[in-house]
């Protein structure tokens, strides 16, 4: 029987090319070698998997050389290698390409200033603006509210701006010690003033004249903020109803209740009438005029994104050179500019003993008083 076995062996190596010959030996070597390792249980290092792995690729009867092994772990190795060399190769961030982070940031601030939007119209104004991005990824970069969402308290007052107005009386005195009322309209939504004047004698009659004059037609503001002045009295609001406004009255030493309109008589005197001294109305109106021209058209505001209350174009330096205008100084006083300006200082102080000696008799001398009072 051992004869007929060694016999079958010489006639199959006969047939066998050399290059299975080989490939058989290499492999019977190598699982002789890891029998003969000091260790009672062999364990088959990377090397080994990866002739295996070679083998099977290149041999087709692979399998009746295995003695040691299963040829079911010889195909897991190669699986395993085929996972690991793809994995080399597609080395690198997983996913899809990130979006840059201005766009990130773009998607943020667009989600908490609307926040009724969701993912679907954000994508669409990205769209228009020039952005190509999934829906997916605006909703992966949403912010997430823990709530629903609800408009902030500044949002809510920003959506009724533009129905709110307020008034307020504003007392001046001139060169000559007399008391000047300057009557104001204003307008919340772009902070411009939209009627004033100048007086002597304020009165219920004038204010509604005024009332009348700043709204034709419908131009009237849905409620108008004011304070508890003496001269508004039920003309007034009888005045005010007809004209389809709802009058808001502050309580009483409350001028925080009316903010706007304080804030504007504070920028007044900071910015104007702390630097000149008013000689009568016509000058008033004239001082007023030019400011509000340049309060209007020029003066930026912290309320309105650095801009004036009729918008300025963005004008950059390409189109020409900034030239500041210089301001007109006064030249020194002369000895005889002295002794005039002495001389009418007396007169003014002259004329103002004469108006003490007759307020007993002068009916407005009260009324005014009080209202400067409660200014």
């Amino acid at each position: 029987m051992g004869f007929l076995v060694a016999f079958f062996h010489a006639v199959r190596g006969i047939l066998r090319s050399k290059a299975d010959l080989v490939a058989e030996n290499l492999a019977l070597r190598q699982q002789v070698a890891i029998l003969h390792r000091e260790k009672p249980k062999p364990k088959l290092r990377w090397t080994d998997r990866l002739l295996w792995v070679g083998l099977c690729r290149w041999f087709t009867n692979w399998r009746s050389w295995l003695i040691i092994v299963k040829p079911d772990t010889v195909l897991r190795w190669h699986r395993a290698g085929f996972r690991l060399y793809w994995r080399w190769k597609s080395r690198g961030k997983p996913g899809r390409p990130s979006i840059p982070r201005k766009i990130i940031a773009l998607i943020q601030r667009m989600a908490r200033e609307n926040v009724t939007w969701g993912a679907p119209r954000i994508r669409a104004e990205l769209h228009i603006l020039g952005h190509d991005v999934a829906e997916a990824t605006v909703a992966k970069y949403m912010p997430r509210a823990s709530k629903p969402p609800s408009q902030t308290w500044k949002t809510f007052l920003k959506n009724h701006v533009g129905s709110l107005g307020s008034i307020d009386f504003i007392v001046v005195p001139t060169a000559t010690f007399n008391l000047l009322y300057g009557f104001l309209i204003l307008a919340h939504d772009r902070r411009r003033v939209i009627h004033y004047n100048v007086t002597t004698d304020p009165s219920a009659a004038w204010v509604c004249q005024q009332f009348r004059e700043a709204f034709p037609f419908d131009t009237a503001p849905d409620y108008l903020i004011r304070d508890r002045d003496g001269i508004y009295g039920e003309a007034v609001s009888r005045c005010l109803e007809s004209l389809g406004i709802e009058e808001v009255v502050t309580a009483p030493h409350s001028p925080w209740q009316n903010p706007y309109c304080e804030r504007l008589i504070g920028t007044l005197r900071r910015e104007l009438l702390d630097h000149v001294i008013v000689l009568n109305q016509q000058h008033l109106q004239k001082l007023l005029d030019e400011f509000f021209s340049y309060y209007h058209g020029a003066r930026c505001h912290q309320s309105l994104d650095g801009n004036s209350p009729d918008p300025r174009a963005v004008e950059p330096p390409d189109q020409g050179e900034v030239r500041a205008h210089g301001r007109r100084t006064a030249p020194p006083l002369s000895p005889s500019g002295l002794t005039s300006l002495g001389r009418f200082t007396s007169s003014l102080l002259a004329c103002r003993n004469s108006q003490r000696a007759s307020a007993s008799e002068h009916p407005w001398h009260t009324a005014s008083s009080t209202l400067s009072e409660q200014q």
